[in-house]
């Protein structure tokens, strides 16, 4: 049968196991050894991919009659990376105690997402994408107060709503081509008449597109993302992994309906939602609203990057994929950190990091210069070939999206110098606990599990701008060169974003009495009903129109 059924059986008899028979202290090392299994499997179908696909069919089955499982290089690499960060997260749990159910969720969760990679029946996606949002409603719910109950249903309630449309999509695509594997629909689609492929695309491409996050359809993010009660480990995953199976999903509905021709329309949208997400970002004082709608913005620029069409922009943005996981996790859990530490979530009283933590200002510091793409960084290279093959417009709507980024850390930043204020109830915040419902205790004791996770992410993303060119050879089997000019180029321009960046925030962030007003800004359920809609006609106006200017 293969190795490849045993990515998803294994996580769920983990989960299994460690929630019928719960030991504390004996759960965390089987947790631990049972990922690093897993993480080793990964690895193995990883290497073995590079000799060619892998194809499983469970039941002997011949063709897609049955369940079959492939892996790609591709699908590897999104493997390998979901393994690694499931371990990180693991890891940094270790010493705390969140309980059987919380273990089993988590296994699950990663069960899920691997089974997501490896197939490419629709509807099995469609099960698989279902099952893990009620996984991640749920943990985002975990400790079951006000905030995160709405959050937690927020999330499932749009969710649920936008499947629909894939799943009308899934019906529709079975009724052209007889076939729910993308391998046989796709050469049936491709001998059909575009016209026919535009309402099951539009159908699908809007349930992905909320997935990904993109303009309008991001109002969830923030609200999963950013829960103050959800664990730290879940918002590191959600905003370093999760949403990187939404961008999946887009590059395989593109691969299936190859004969529409949509690039044009999200290269746009995805610069669009790139300046639309760091200006939200620059607003927020909430440490962890300020990264989760970065993640907005850095999506953006990923599928902008993904449409440019040239092979350049596509290894860079694939690369940003994984960038991304990387820096942004270690973000999210430095974040839980200092707010455990400090007892606030308030950027603006949160002040010395460097005195109070020095690693894992450290290890902010080292994540902060690879979102910005700093030089020697691993974002510096993802975004040099993202914007290596574009014309001077897609360019410079890159290099403002960078700029945005820059500013927003550039605030950020101010955490790691200076004085803390006081504060009341043992570093307790009251201002926080009255807005989050949940009280925070600020405590400075940071264990030595968390300090080394955050850490190991931030020396990884130096070393993925060292050696990134060796990274993207080993990863996605493509030989790349970045020269001794490219890397001049990109240090001045960083050097100039940044002296940029730095007067925006000093002579505009700091004194703009309309911040406030963007950061107030919400979409509610039927706000994201309409929205949808909307996404939903714009995809099927564009293409029409496409269709008419060909004709």
């Amino acid at each position: 049968m293969g190795m490849l059924p045993y990515l998803v059986i294994v996580p769920i008899l983990i989960a299994m196991l460690l929630y019928l028979f719960p030991v504390a202290k004996a759960a965390k090392f089987i947790a631990i050894t049972a990922q690093g299994g897993i993480m080793v499997l990964a690895a193995k179908i990883f290497f073995s991919s590079r000799q060619g696909e892998i194809i499983v069919n469970i039941g002997d089955f011949e063709s897609f009659m049955g369940i079959t499982l492939r892996v790609d290089m591709l699908s590897s690499v999104f493997i390998v990376l979901t393994t690694f960060v499931f371990f990180i997260a693991i890891i940094h749990c270790f010493f705390s105690n969140p309980g059987r159910l919380f273990w089993f969720l988590l296994f699950v969760w990663e069960a899920l997402l691997i089974g997501v990679f490896l197939t490419r029946d629709l509807f099995n996606i469609f099960v698989l994408v279902e099952v893990a949002t009620v996984v991640v409603s749920i943990l985002i719910m975990y400790k079951r107060n006000n905030r995160s109950m709405y959050d937690g249903m927020f999330y499932l309630m749009v969710s649920i709503v936008v499947m629909q449309f894939y799943l009308l999509g899934v019906g529709y695509v079975y009724r052209l081509a007889g076939v729910l594997d993308m391998e046989a629909a796709t050469a049936v689609l491709s001998e059909l008449d575009s016209s026919q492929l535009i309402l099951p695309y539009a159908l699908i491409i809007t349930a992905i597109s909320l997935k990904c996050a993109l303009l309008p359809l991001f109002a969830w993010l923030p609200k999963a993302h950013a829960t103050p009660s959800a664990p730290t480990a879940v918002s590191a995953l959600l905003s370093g992994l999760h949403i990187k199976s939404g961008v999946y999903m887009l590059i395989r509905v593109q691969e299936l309906f190859s004969s529409l021709d949509s690039s044009g329309f999200f290269l746009v949208l995805g610069l669009v939602t790139g300046v639309v997400g760091f200006t939200l970002a620059i607003a927020q004082k909430d440490i962890k609203l300020i990264l989760a709608y970065s993640t907005v913005s850095q999506v953006g620029m990923i599928v902008a990057g993904l449409s440019i069409q040239s092979s350049f922009a596509y290894i860079g943005s694939l690369y940003h994929i994984v960038n991304h996981a990387l820096f942004k996790s270690a973000l999210f859990l430095c974040s839980g950190i200092i707010v455990k530490t400090y007892g606030t979530y308030n950027i603006n009283k949160i002040r010395g990091l460097f005195k109070r933590l020095p690693v894992v200002a450290v290890a902010s510091i080292l994540a902060i210069l690879g979102i910005t793409g700093a030089p020697l960084f691993n974002g510096s290279i993802s975004k040099y070939f993202i914007m290596y093959d574009t014309n001077w417009i897609v360019t410079a709507m890159l290099m403002f999206i960078n700029l945005g980024t820059i500013t927003v850390f550039i605030r950020f930043s101010t955490i790691f110098f200076g004085t803390p204020e006081p504060t009341s109830d043992n570093g307790a915040d009251t201002a926080d606990k009255t807005k989050h419902g949940d009280q925070i205790m600020g405590d400075d004791k940071v264990r030595i599990n968390e300090q080394a996770t955050v850490l190991l992410l931030g020396v990884i993303c130096f070393a993925g701008g060292l050696f990134g060119a060796q990274f993207i050879q080993f990863l996605f089997d493509v030989e790349v060169y970045v020269d001794a000019a490219g890397h001049l180029e990109k240090a001045a321009l960083y050097l100039a974003s940044a002296l940029i960046g730095f007067l925006i925030y000093r002579f505009y962030v700091q004194k703009s009495s309309s911040l406030k007003r963007i950061r107030n800004f919400d979409l509610g359920f039927r706000a994201m009903c309409i929205a949808t809609g909307g996404f939903f006609a714009a995809v099927m106006l564009y293409l029409n129109l496409t269709l008419l200017v060909i004709l």
